[in-house]
């Protein structure tokens, strides 16, 4: 591969909101990514217009999406996991009338408040008691966090998910049920967010109604601001053959940010929503999300995965990978997810060189890429220099490879050692 870091850096965005504050169609599960003035800045550089077509292969909660639809570009959408799809699809919908689904949210409200009313519960008393709590499915409940959601906010989630059932409006279903979504992972939920979800302080009630309506009104807020225009698609699929659900030499750009090779579980960060919304009911459904899903931590590996054939020949990829073993044995290491750790980066890698040669016939001659990577040091310390060996990958698949830009740096939590965020830029000639 030809020395082609540039060490560009993307100018920063002014805008610094909270998660929580941002726009409706830009919020949901930020946290899963890359911000959207690196969005921006690629449209720019690529100099797309409206009449192209930008393809993000993994495109979690849609921030390439909203993005291009703000500018008048088309764009399509491949996403593994069912929630962040549905979310995806939600925020590039902009065609529900605010006035109705706003009216429709409130009927709902006022249906709940009068049931949970009559079951005795006050805003600021005590749990009433001899009330019999909702709870999920005995299976459906094996699949969150323990703690996750406390008993009394899961049974007024329970009555408001009934109600929004029984009284369906096909208009205002999915920012009804995103709503929730949101609520449920700021407000409702004990959930906390950092490197890895985990559980926090538990919440013994929480304004369930309370908040999934002002989510509501926040989203028909931003409806309102909208215009309709570029066509939007969101498929729930497997990035690695993302090509056999796109139309031949139909992509001008692809924009994306696949996950980063270490241990952390993204199908965690999403079960609660997904299991309350029914996207998840089943440890089955579950497994078979992840089967979809690039390898990119050990909680995704399954005996029959051969992904690593893709990469069988590639020498550095063996190297970390003999080194990460070689590291394990040295320090004893014997647990099942660390005797995994090599092997989950041999198939991750191989996953990506799946990807990037499945998606090769969906692209025009000239199409230019931007994959956002990070490097990894989370497998027994063993640095893992993930845009270098992204670019090393496609070149060998016949992609030109442009550059590296340096997008930020952080520091790895064990060995302080400078870990370095990149875009790697490549384009396909066709």
């Amino acid at each position: 591969m030809p020395a082609t870091d540039n060490r560009h850096s993307p100018r920063r965005d002014a805008n610094k909101l909270r998660p929580e504050d941002r726009p409706f169609h830009d919020w949901y599960r930020f946290v899963l990514s890359f911000p959207p003035h690196l969005v921006r800045d690629y449209l720019e550089r690529f100099d797309v217009k409206p009449g192209q077509v930008v393809l993000d292969p993994f495109c979690g909660t849609g921030t390439t999406l909203v993005e291009c639809k703000k500018r008048g570009i088309d764009s399509i959408g491949i996403e593994a996991n069912p929630m962040a799809a549905f979310a995806s699809r939600v925020k590039v919908d902009w065609s529900p009338d605010p006035d109705r689904v706003e009216s429709h949210a409130r009927e709902v409200a006022a249906a709940v408040d009068a049931d949970l009313a009559a079951q005795g519960f006050r805003e600021g008393l005590p749990r009433p008691t001899g009330v019999a709590l909702r709870r999920l499915p005995p299976e459906a409940e094996k699949l969150l966090l323990t703690g996750s959601i406390s008993p009394v906010p899961l049974h007024k989630t329970l009555v408001l998910l009934e109600h929004m059932d029984d009284m369906h409006d096909a208009e205002a279903d999915g920012i009804e049920k995103l709503a929730l979504a949101k609520a449920l992972v700021t407000t409702i939920g004990n959930l906390e967010f950092g490197p890895e979800v985990g559980v926090g302080k538990q919440k013994h009630d929480a304004p369930v109604v309370e908040t999934w309506q002002a989510n509501v009104r926040a989203a028909c807020e931003d409806l309102r601001t909208r215009p309709l225009g570029a066509v939007s698609q969101v498929h729930n699929a497997d990035a690695r053959v993302g090509g056999r659900v796109l139309a031949p030499a139909s992509v001008d750009a692809v924009i994306t940010s696949p996950p980063y090779p270490n241990e952390k579980d993204y199908t965690r960060t999403t079960r609660l929503e997904s299991v309350l919304l029914g996207l998840i009911a089943s440890a089955g459904e579950l497994r078979a999300m992840k089967r979809g899903m690039v390898r990119s931590n050990t909680r995704g590996v399954y005996k029959t995965d051969d992904d690593d054939q893709w990469i069988a020949e590639h020498p550095e990829v063996r190297r970390i990978a003999e080194a990460i073993e070689e590291r394990r044995v040295a320090l004893g290491k014997t647990s099942g997810f660390e005797r995994l750790y090599a092997r989950v980066t041999k198939l991750y890698f191989g996953g990506i060189a799946r990807h990037l040669a499945e998606m090769r016939v969906a692209l025009k001659p000239g199409a230019q890429l931007a994959y956002v990577v990070g490097d990894q040091a989370s497998y027994l310390r063993v640095m893992i220099r993930t845009g270098c060996l992204l670019a090393d990958i496609a070149h060998s698949l016949g992609y030109e490879v442009c550059g590296i830009d340096l997008f930020r740096t952080r520091l790895a939590t064990a060995t302080r050692e400078e870990l370095r965020e990149e875009v790697v830029v490549l384009r396909w000639p066709g």
